[in-house]
């Protein structure tokens, strides 16, 4: 676990790695979601703080997306979750109550996927994943291999995918990071998040141990999912015909989600009580890091 205030500090740290953006000069407040629907034709939706904490859907967030489906609004989740196959995520939203489609998700998972390098014949991908993942949806031109059941791969594989913190520890940082000075090899990170909420705190994720790794050793590392574009253009492809302008990302982290939101050019609303900022008032954090959403609502 980790606290809000050191998961603030190292997003902060790594502005210079992170989009640049430009941001409104004031940010509207409202009680929730159905406060801006005026303003959107559409939403990008975080999961973790804005859809559920955890396995827990937040309170009222299945009614809130019932309604705004009602006044003819376009919904589409973009979740930085790599731990799930689309069959499973989907599954997952459905237990929860949420009833999204197919073509309404959209995860670091499967922009990691579609764009992950190809290796050559007969080489293959370390995965760092969660227990249990089956790689079924992989691509058919890669070979993945679960690193923490098998750890000599740090030695013999050609790449690695950091999928999920589940199973990892600090000694496994330190295996990889020995493993990538000794031999340099593509690191992919299919999920940039630092942090995330769960029902009982905020969890370290994989991107805050890629960059500690890529602080320590010169490894290519390559990030797929919110902030960076690549997220943005995948879940912006199934909302055509809509201005940008007229398209929200809501989200509960300033640095993902609102500044990954204003880089790709459209709207940002944060969501407080929910994710990161749960608990704390807000404006010292916008103040500090510049990153202003153009709404600021409580509960999604």
């Amino acid at each position: 676990m980790i606290d809000t205030q050191t998961a603030f500090d190292r997003y902060e740290s790594l502005r210079h790695a992170l989009p640049s953006a430009t941001f409104p000069d004031t940010s509207h407040a409202g009680r929730d979601l159905s406060d801006t629907a005026e303003h959107y034709d559409a939403y990008i939706l975080d999961a973790f703080g804005v859809l559920n904490r955890g396995e827990t859907a937040i309170e009222g967030a299945v009614e809130r997306m019932t309604e705004l489906r009602a006044a003819g609004k376009r919904l589409i989740v973009l979740t930085n979750a790599a731990s799930y196959t689309r069959v499973e995520i989907l599954a997952k939203y459905h237990r929860l109550g949420f009833d999204f489609t197919a073509d309404e998700v959209v995860s670091s998972r499967d922009v990691a996927f579609a764009n992950l390098p190809k290796l050559a014949d007969g080489q293959v991908w370390a995965a760092i994943s969660a227990e249990g993942d089956n790689f079924s949806d992989a691509p058919a031109s890669a070979t993945l291999q679960d690193v923490i059941e098998n750890p000599n791969l740090l030695n013999t594989a050609s790449g690695f995918l950091f999928l999920s913190t589940a199973r990892w520890n600090n000694a496994d940082t330190d295996a990889l990071t020995r493993a990538l000075q000794d031999t340099p090899r593509p690191l992919v990170i299919a999920n940039p998040d630092l942090v995330a909420p769960r029902e009982d705190g905020l969890t370290i994720e994989p991107g805050m141990i890629a960059h500690n790794i890529v602080d320590r050793v010169d490894a290519e590392a390559t990030f797929f999912g919110k902030p960076y574009g690549n997220a943005f253009d995948t879940a912006l492809a199934r909302l055509p015909g809509i201005p940008r302008h007229r398209i929200a990302m809501v989200g509960d982290t300033l640095h993902t989600d609102v500044l990954g939101g204003a880089a790709a050019g459209i709207g940002t609303i944060l969501i407080t009580d929910h994710g990161l900022f749960n608990g704390f008032d807000v404006a010292p954090y916008i103040k500090q890091s510049g990153i202003k959403p153009n709404w600021i609502v409580s509960t999604t």
